[in-house]
């Protein structure tokens, strides 16, 4: 009779729980916002936590309503809980929603929390070694660069002086050039599959030209990018760098948007990708107006590294083209045969060929 009573009781509870909360329901016109019902709490109150980290975390039942069960996730993916806690290993990093679903029996419910997953380790600190100084064109606003059969292609920038060039690395002589329109500012370049993509700063647009003749075969939109900054690839999709700290794929057929990463070191989220070059899992970037570059992880979106070029800028001879504030550090290609990297700057007289190494 007891054991029959304890069921019945149950049982009632777990009907007046849910009638309790269909009249909640009913009583918001069927559309509760769950966070009035439900909230994730984390250990310590953070919201700053590294990648795999195990982090406590519990839910804040604020009307005591029957919980069944509670799944949490992070983009899709199950984050099983053990001994209270849920491990942060997410293949990338930067701004999340950690959801939590909440079974409720014949009623489940979803909320949210932001947090910021930032790298498990500091940058290291690299540095570099000039191997060789070509010439280069002052009248070159730098925005991208990158060999392809030996050739090195160049894209310059400012409205009524945007290039796609064609030089000759060691001469510094213009192979072959084509001029963009007068309202566009052009921006960063990459090749891929006999394709030369092209873009500019903040019209929306981009080209595709063919690399052999410079000739234009169509041009594309942005989707959710914020501008056009620079321009990359790993042999199978293009990666987009916008001004913020999101870095996108392109499909290169399509040129639609395709996912992104975000930036992130150990301790921020960091937004100054400018130029980039990929290499071996690697995204190179110049770090917007500053003297250094980061070693980026193409799948998490970790800065493993920062180049620190200080001194580079001073061994370039100021011309008449030269601005103070914006005569500056852009551009890098990574030469495969010579297994080295290329880099100048914004109306430099140089270009320089140098060997990445950490700094001891």
């Amino acid at each position: 009779m007891l054991l029959k009573m304890t069921y019945a009781h149950k049982t009632m509870v777990k009907i007046l729980s849910s009638l309790c909360l269909l009249v909640f329901f009913l009583g918001c016109g069927g559309n509760a916002d769950p966070s009035k019902l439900f909230s994730i709490e984390l250990e310590g109150k953070q919201s700053k936590f590294q990648q795999n980290q195990e982090v406590g975390v519990a839910i804040k039942n604020k009307k005591n309503i029957e919980i069944e069960a509670i799944i949490y996730s992070i983009d899709g993916k199950t984050l099983p809980l053990s001994n209270g806690k849920i491990k942060l290993d997410m293949p990338t990093l930067g701004n999340k929603n950690l959801v939590a679903k909440i079974n409720l029996g014949e009623e489940s419910v979803e909320i949210t929390k932001k947090i910021r997953l930032l790298s498990a380790k500091a940058p290291e600190v690299y540095t570099y070694d000039i191997i060789n100084t070509y010439p280069h064109d002052t009248k070159a606003y730098t925005q991208g660069l990158e060999f392809h059969n030996g050739i090195l292609y160049e894209s310059t920038g400012k409205k009524g002086a945007s290039t796609v060039r064609k030089v000759n690395f060691k001469t510094g002589e213009i192979l072959q050039k084509i001029d963009l329109d007068n309202s566009v500012f052009g921006e960063g370049i990459t090749l891929m599959n006999d394709k030369l993509y092209n873009l500019t700063w903040r019209s929306g647009i981009g080209y595709v030209f063919n690399p052999s003749n410079l000739e234009k075969i169509k041009n594309f939109s942005y989707g959710n990018s914020r501008e056009g900054w620079g321009l990359c690839n790993d042999g199978s999709k293009l990666y987009k760098s916008d001004g913020t700290e999101k870095i996108w794929f392109l499909n290169p057929e399509t040129l639609e948007e395709q996912g992104y990463i975000e930036t992130v070191t150990n301790k921020s989220i960091f937004n100054k990708a400018n130029e980039l070059e990929y290499v071996d899992g690697k995204i190179y970037a110049n770090v917007y107006q500053k003297e250094s570059m980061m070693i980026i992880d193409a799948t998490s979106g970790a800065i493993e590294g920062v180049i620190n070029f200080g001194g580079l800028k001073g061994k370039v001879k100021k011309g008449p083209e030269w601005d103070e504030n914006n005569s500056v550090l852009n551009g890098v290609a990574y030469h495969k045969e010579r297994g080295t990297f290329f880099v100048t700057g914004k109306n430099w007289d140089k270009l320089f060929e140098v060997n990445i190494r950490k700094k001891n």
